[in-house]
């Protein structure tokens, strides 16, 4: 996919509440920013604490304005709950990229929980940043005793 590199960068990951969508864009926006872009990052939480629809919008580039992604201008589209795809489609660009957990074979997750992380594994492949920036941001994130299944998971989605 060809990105115009003085324009924003347009991530955003949606899913229910609970799913991991605010951590999986606190940890892509972290990376971003480690790597020395300008970040800006906006969430709609709804229902969220109740299995309602999230979404977290993550841009980054030389200049960026606002936190909040333009309809129809999603560069990349992370979806983490397969009854969320259709309700957020719209918002991908033409030639954008969208993942859905149909990208990771559930069943090698060492826990279901774990899909947010092996979802950025699959996101980070398409990123020319070092794949241990991306490491380092997950167990600045998770507990130690996640560090273990997150590695996991996150070379899971790098596999794919």
């Amino acid at each position: 996919m060809s990105l115009n590199p003085l324009a924003p960068i347009n991530v955003r990951f949606a899913g229910l509440g609970g799913t991991g969508v605010i951590k999986a864009s606190d940890i892509f926006a972290d990376v971003v920013f480690r790597l020395g872009h300008t970040v800006k990052k906006a969430e709609v939480h709804g229902m969220s604490q109740r299995g309602g629809s999230v979404q977290s919008d993550v841009r980054f580039g030389p200049e960026v304005h606002s936190p909040m992604i333009p309809d129809g201008a999603c560069d990349f589209l992370v979806v983490l709950e397969p009854s969320q795809v259709e309700v957020v489609r719209e918002g991908l660009r033409s030639g954008g990229v969208l993942l859905t957990p149909a990208d990771i074979d559930v069943a090698r997750l060492p826990t279901a929980k774990a899909l947010n992380v092996a979802l950025l594994g699959r996101l980070s492949r398409q990123f020319d940043f070092p794949e241990q920036n991306w490491r380092d941001s997950l167990r600045t994130h998770f507990a130690e005793k996640l560090h273990a299944a997150n590695d996991k998971a996150f070379s899971l989605g790098r596999s794919v």
